[in-house]
């Protein structure tokens, strides 16, 4: 009897097995009929294939753990994949569009060898920068904020040139940041306490900050519990790996400069601009300078200026400056921003407070009898290694901040340009159905990967950011999103992701990116590929990404799936884990997602075993 019941068993699993399999095969080819336009019922043929393709897709344990590469992920081995090699140890910080011996070939004046100088397509590496030996994951927030493992950026001169003002200290096998700044030695939070007696930091009226020349950004660190999200800046080196660790301590930064090109912002984008000793000479060439910042500040937005030149009269002895070249130095940045029509509202100590008219209006005739000169006609959110102009950006024409809620509010209130209809074809009923989609596709994400709302991920990149739907979907205290809108993209929405209270940047993918290996945790990116198809090569797309993710960090694509099976097969030789899978919607959608993690291996690893 046992032989015979074992036996029925086998049977009745064997025509299990066939009827799940016959079905899966039924469905898969109701799917491809539906979708070629000929089937009726679309809605009732999607939702029974989902629910079969929920039983016939078997998807593996991707592991999404730090320190652990996990074990799932591969490609067919029928197909041919290269192996890309590590590169030399000498890359390991390589920044390929901020490299020191190319800079140094560049004209000096207006920092123009500081600017983005990308290496022509038959110089750019194609192999897989290095971690350093030694490399950890980072603290998580906030404990990021005041500590950084040694091995992850190894330079200690910061430690030297800023010991008393308080930036960085070295303890150990880590780097301590105390909070401290040239301007605020005793710290960030007393320097933003007093600022905030003159600016409405803590209503939400002041979301989105700018921060020129930015240390090692303790400025941006110490707002973000005040729910104020800095966009810090400084060049490469000025200071050694300044931008490296803000980014490392989990504050948004890009490496850049204020030079001859426009800024990477669209304009009327920042509720605030600060510059704390950054050395930028701020009255130099009639204050073009100046006008680069008041064409991304919005109406109403604050302009903090600490250090030299304010209070000169006091202060010009300990600064080792002739008191003749401060009084000049701050006449011409007075004489800029009354121009600028911008009203000083506040001078204490050596901290000026500027705020920008909401309306010009009633200052334009004396801009029309000065020297001043408006911009023509044109669109201010042009320029991508656009020159800066010497001329005044007009405030109407491109959005405004009279219907702009506080935050958090504004994250999923109609922004002012798609209210005011100035993004072509985004209505209000488009932007709402936009924002309900990425609620719908961050859900399916943290379902397949769980530790999204974790902490795990404090960096993340959305590198096709589109309306900030990603970002807004997944807003948390816990991390940040870097919103990327490539300059090819067919709508410039950057300024809506302002006015949403986020933050992100223009750039192009055929290049590299403002930043240093091994900075982000996190990186998604919906139809980048598919956009970027005719226009560079896929394998340079996904080296950047390489590059710029740390080890262990996750990657989630969505694209079609022509497209996705092409990047697989490039990531394949990558050492990275990876997994294809069905759209949330199931297997009829031509839309897929790659998910994936970067193996941790370090410089002088053999292989990409994980370290454990």
């Amino acid at each position: 009897m046992a032989g015979k019941n074992s036996g029925d068993n086998r049977t009745r699993t064997s025509v299990s097995i066939f009827i799940i399999a016959g079905l899966c095969c039924f469905f898969y080819l109701l799917g491809a009929w539906q979708r070629s336009g000929f089937g009726k019922g679309d809605s009732i043929a999607v939702a029974v294939t989902k629910t079969a393709g929920e039983n016939c897709d078997i998807l593996p344990n991707l592991n999404f753990e730090t320190r652990h590469a996990g074990e799932a992920g591969g490609t067919d081995e029928s197909e041919e994949v290269e192996e890309l090699k590590p590169c030399d140890p000498q890359y390991t910080d390589y920044t390929p569009c901020q490299d020191q011996k190319r800079a140094m070939t560049f004209p000096r004046e207006n920092m123009n060898y500081r600017e983005r100088h990308c290496p022509p397509q038959e110089e750019k590496l194609h192999c897989l920068i290095p971690a350093p030996k030694g490399y950890v994951t980072p603290f998580p927030w906030p404990k990021s904020r005041d500590y950084v493992p040694y091995a992850n950026a190894p330079y200690k001169s910061l430690t030297v040139e800023k010991a008393i003002q308080n930036w960085v200290q070295y303890e150990g096998n880590v780097f301590r940041f105390p909070g401290g700044g040239t301007q605020f030695p005793q710290g960030a939070d007393k320097y933003i306490d007093q600022l905030a007696s003159v600016v409405p930091i803590e209503n939400g009226t002041v979301r989105t900050a700018l921060d020129t020349g930015c240390g090692v950004a303790s400025w941006g660190a110490y707002l973000w519990k005040r729910n104020v999200i800095a966009m810090s800046f400084a060049p490469r080196d000025s200071h050694e790996a300044q931008v490296q660790f803000a980014l490392e301590r989990g504050v948004p930064a890009v490496i850049g400069v204020l030079g001859t090109i426009k800024m990477p912002y669209p304009s009327k984008a920042f509720d605030m601009a600060h510059c704390s000793r950054c050395l930028i000479p701020w009255g130099a060439a009639d204050g073009i300078l100046m006008m680069e910042v008041d064409r991304v500040l919005r109406p109403g937005g604050y302009w903090v200026l600490s250090g030299p030149p304010i209070n000169w009269k006091v202060n010009f002895k300990a600064w080792q400056r002739p008191k003749e070249d401060l009084e000049e130095e701050q006449r011409k940045i007075e004489e800029a921003a009354k121009l600028l029509c911008w009203e000083k509202i506040s001078e204490k100590g050596e901290t000026a407070i500027w705020q920008k008219r909401k309306d010009s209006a009633s200052c334009r005739s004396a801009q029309e009898n000065s020297a001043a000169r408006v911009c023509k006609p044109s669109d201010p959110d042009s320029v991508w290694y656009n020159k800066m102009e010497m001329c005044i950006t007009p405030n109407n024409g491109n959005g405004g901040d009279e219907s702009l809620k506080p935050f958090p509010e504004r994250l999923y209130a109609v922004p002012p340009r798609i209210a005011n209809g100035l993004v072509s074809g985004v209505s209000v009923a488009k932007y709402q159905e936009d924002s309900k989609k990425w609620k719908k596709h961050v859900s399916a994400y943290k379902k397949i990967n769980k530790l999204l709302d974790t902490g795990r991920y404090r960096n993340i990149m959305d590198m096709n950011a589109g309306l900030g739907g990603f970002a807004a979907a997944l807003h948390n205290p816990k991390f940040w999103v870097m919103n990327v809108m490539p300059t090819i993209a067919e709508k410039n929405t950057l300024g809506v992701i302002f006015e949403r209270g986020l933050i992100g940047i223009y750039h192009d993918w055929c290049e590299a990116f403002s930043t240093y290996p091994r900075t982000y945790d996190l990186i998604h990116a919906s139809g980048l590929f598919s956009l970027y198809k005719d226009k560079c090569e896929f394998e340079d797309i996904l080296l950047e990404m390489d590059r710029i993710l740390r080890p262990e960090g996750a990657v989630i694509l969505r694209d079609n799936v022509d497209v996705l099976i092409k990047v697989k097969k490039i990531i394949g030789g990558m050492r990275w884990n990876f997994k294809l899978m069905d759209h949330e919607d199931g297997p009829l959608v031509p839309e897929k997602i790659l998910v994936a993690v970067k193996q941790y291996w370090t410089l002088g690893d053999t292989n990409s075993t994980s370290s454990q």
